[in-house]
């Protein structure tokens, strides 16, 4: 029985990468729900609260979550829903409503899904409604039990909220909030929004039936913290089957998170983002450097998974670019920098162009006008060239102003890179870029 046990424990380190490999993927692409929300501990009180109060005692109530993106908001509802839903008869009488104002464009598209997600199509059938709040009272009518005296409560719950304040008339929020401010039903309405001045988009009749409660998500956390949740995220659970290789890991990763090329990436990274689902991108493309051959995480795995992460996707662009759009790229900023920056046309960078063949390009063809008209709406249409005329359509193609979308460094670091590029072309930009 002991060796058997023995035989379990250590596997070899195909089985161990395997396993790791599944462990840590399910953690960075699911994101399960933590325990506990770190550092949010107040908002999560307040908002459990505040719903166990709509689902058990029947009182009406509305409120916005506020962060930026991938500050936690949606998470923290998450993690209140599923506490709340724990609770003893909550679990049976409570609704949920989800609608998102991203698919959600516009009142009557909205309705069906309410009517969908209360399973109400039967009772709705075709009867027609003359208004949105004769349907919706309707609907919560219908949701009421058998004694008509008590109707179950119903969490509202509305993603992109500040999408719903474009909606006409704002009807939609407007028959909510009326709801959840009269005692027709026990209603919750939670908003979560990105912006911080969500309330100055609704209406005065609007905003008379909110309740003005706001539970802001402003990220508090100190790079230390940021750096622990690394070293979490990456650390095997103690459960792992072979204990020597987990004893192993997870040493790795505590060294690897003290080295001082590591801590800068991480510092870049917090700096640019606190945002949890970036730092999962991060660690994704490090954990698809661990392979057999390479059974722990090096650093130099952490600054190519971070350079990855950064890479410039117009640099990029122009990687894959013909020589004549490249020579195009440079006409146009020789061009912004006489200038000072002013819009340019097609007609003045061909001129440019063509000052450069006749000068001493001999490794270029002289391509025909047509042909580097072609390649000069390639540009506009990958967008590093964008039209500044409001009435584009007035004016011949050829004389349409234009603006560049690239900066210096973008362009030198492209010609740099770019495979087999003319040295004419590039001692030419050189020239013009002083």
């Amino acid at each position: 029985m002991s060796k058997r046990k023995v035989k379990e424990t250590h596997m070899t380190v195909g089985e161990c990468i395997s396993q790791v490999q599944t462990i840590l993927r399910q953690r960075f692409c699911h994101q399960r729900l933590p325990e506990k929300p770190m550092g949010i501990e107040s908002q999560h009180k307040h908002l459990l609260e505040l719903l166990r109060r709509t689902a058990v005692h029947g009182e009406s109530n509305s409120v916005l979550i506020v962060g930026p993106r991938g500050s936690g908001k949606t998470m923290l509802l998450k993690c209140v829903l599923r506490d709340l839903l724990e609770v003893k008869d909550v679990n049976k009488n409570v609704l949920q409503v989800h609608l998102n104002g991203l698919l959600q464009t516009d009142d009557r598209i909205a309705l069906k899904e309410i009517t969908r997600q209360l399973n109400l199509e039967n009772v709705v059938g075709d009867k027609v409604f003359g208004s949105f709040a004769e349907n919706l009272a309707f609907l919560l009518e219908a949701l009421k039990k058998g004694d008509r005296s008590s109707s179950r409560p119903v969490l509202f719950i509305l993603d992109e909220f500040d999408l719903f304040a474009h909606h006409k008339n704002q009807t939609l929020l407007y028959n909510l909030l009326d709801v959840s401010q009269s005692a027709q039903a026990p209603v919750a309405v939670i908003g979560l929004t990105c912006r911080l001045d969500v309330l100055e988009l609704l209406e005065k009749r609007v905003k008379s039936r909110f309740s003005h409660r706001q539970i802001h998500l402003l990220s508090s956390l100190s790079f230390r913290q940021y750096l622990d949740n690394v070293i979490l995220q990456l650390s095997l659970p103690p459960d792992f089957a072979d204990a020597k290789f987990f004893e192993e890991w997870n040493d790795s990763i505590k060294r690897l998170c003290k080295d001082k090329s590591v801590v800068d990436v991480l510092e870049k990274h917090y700096n640019s983002s606190k945002d949890f689902r970036s730092l999962h991108l991060l660690l994704m493309l490090v954990l698809s450097q661990v392979s057999v051959c390479k059974p722990s995480i090096k650093p130099t795995d952490l600054l190519e998974a971070s350079r990855v992460c950064v890479a410039d996707s117009k640099a990029n662009i122009l990687h894959g670019l013909s020589v004549l759009e490249l020579c195009l790229i440079i006409a146009m900023k020789h061009l912004s920098d006489i200038y000072e920056g002013e819009p340019f046309n097609f007609q003045m960078v061909h001129n440019e162009f063509k000052k450069f063949l006749q000068r001493k390009s001999q490794s270029i063809y002289n391509f025909d006008k047509p042909v580097v008209m072609k390649a000069f709406e390639h540009l506009q249409q990958l967008e590093l060239i964008k039209s500044v005329d409001g009435s584009t359509g007035k004016i011949h193609k050829e004389y349409q102003l234009m603006k560049l979308m690239l900066d210096h460094n973008q362009i030198m670091e492209a010609l740099q890179k770019y495979p087999q590029c003319p040295t004419d072309v590039k001692q030419w930009a050189l020239s013009a870029f002083g």
